[in-house]
């Protein structure tokens, strides 16, 4: 009898556990950016604390299932999963804009198009609140002459990116560090945001 009542005790105590994990799991938010190249923005908000999982993939765009050859009015953007007991939304929009030249209109950095140009993509009144907010208060801290471009739109379908541009940072090393030297990303966001380049972000 002893030994069965330990077993239950043991049992309830894994159901506990399961609750609780569960009930992690579901106090997860999450937020949608474009900031020219997906791998990019992937591999910058991986290192940011209490960010749970970032997806490469499409939004902003009208026709189903687009994909990298065809998504004409698409932006490249991340779905970003957060813990928001540990990093709030307004710590990512930090994040963010001093990840990007949010000066641009016309891309990112060597990448030109709409396809590449910087987004936030509000998910409800309290997430467009907290990015407006955030976009006045963040002119200050511009290095350079000119304003905040970047607009604040709402939330529309997110597809997922094909499986080879998700982790491209950590697939393929070589290659992506190559890509985003060239392209000027690391140097021109250091000329926009001086000594708050890359801030929130732990590289």
């Amino acid at each position: 009898m002893k030994l069965a009542k330990q077993f239950l005790a043991l049992a309830g105590l894994g159901m506990g556990l399961a609750t609780a994990s569960t009930a992690t799991a579901q106090e997860t938010d999450t937020a949608i950016f474009a900031g020219g190249c997906f791998w990019c923005v992937e591999s910058d908000f991986d290192h940011v604390e209490g960010v749970l999982e970032t997806v490469s993939g499409y939004a902003g765009g009208t026709i189903p299932n687009p994909t990298y050859q065809n998504h004409p009015d698409y932006i490249e953007a991340v779905k970003i999963t957060f813990d928001p007991s540990v990093v709030s939304y307004e710590e990512l929009l930090t994040a963010f804009w001093h990840s990007v030249d949010a000066t641009d209109a016309g891309g990112q950095f060597c990448d030109r198009g709409h396809s590449y140009i910087t987004t936030i993509f509000a998910d409800g009144p309290e997430q467009r609140a907290a990015a407006e907010a955030s976009k006045v208060a963040v002119a200050d801290d511009l290095a350079v002459d000119g304003e905040i471009v970047t607009p604040i739109v709402d939330a529309t379908t997110f597809y997922p990116a094909e499986d080879y541009h998700q982790d491209y940072y950590l697939k393929n090393p070589i290659q992506y560090n190559y890509y985003r030297f060239a392209c000027g990303r690391n140097g021109r966001v250091d000329q926009v945001w001086g000594d708050k380049s890359y801030l929130g972000i732990n590289h």
